[in-house]
Order: structure tokens, then C-alpha cells, then sequence
């Protein structure tokens, strides 16, 4: 990926987001959601789930029901 800076709510696709580390794609995050963060190989098709069921996504840089 290009040295662009991650900031929260950034969209990526899915080369990039098999390119970024955990660090990097922690940054993605909002800090509210963070501490689900389960790392990067625990992420299917590049969203997680957080503790109410609701499922962040890299690729939409929001909840996958928005």
C-alpha cells in the first residue's frame, strides 16, 4: 500500500487490507471499537464482529448493516 496515512473510517479494499499489519488496521478503528479488534486473521472477508453482534467492516469503513 501506498504511504498514505490511515486515519479512522478510511475505506480499503481488500488488497490493501492484506497488505496492513494489525497495528496499521487497528488505526482504521474508531477508538469506541477497538478493544474487539480480534486481529487481522480473525477478520472474515475483512469485518469483525463486535460485543453486540454488529459487525465492523474495513471495506465499508462502518457497520456492515449501514
Amino acid at each position: 500500500m501506498e504511504s498514505r496515512k490511515l486515519r479512522v473510517g478510511q475505506t480499503i479494499t481488500p488488497a490493501q487490507f492484506d497488505e496492513l499489519t494489525d497495528e496499521q488496521l487497528v488505526r482504521l478503528i474508531p477508538r469506541a471499537y477497538r478493544e474487539f479488534f480480534p486481529g487481522k486473521d480473525f477478520c472474515a472477508d475483512g469485518h469483525f464482529y463486535l460485543h453486540d453482534g454488529t459487525a465492523w467492516s474495513f471495506y465499508k469503513a462502518g457497520f456492515l448493516d449501514e
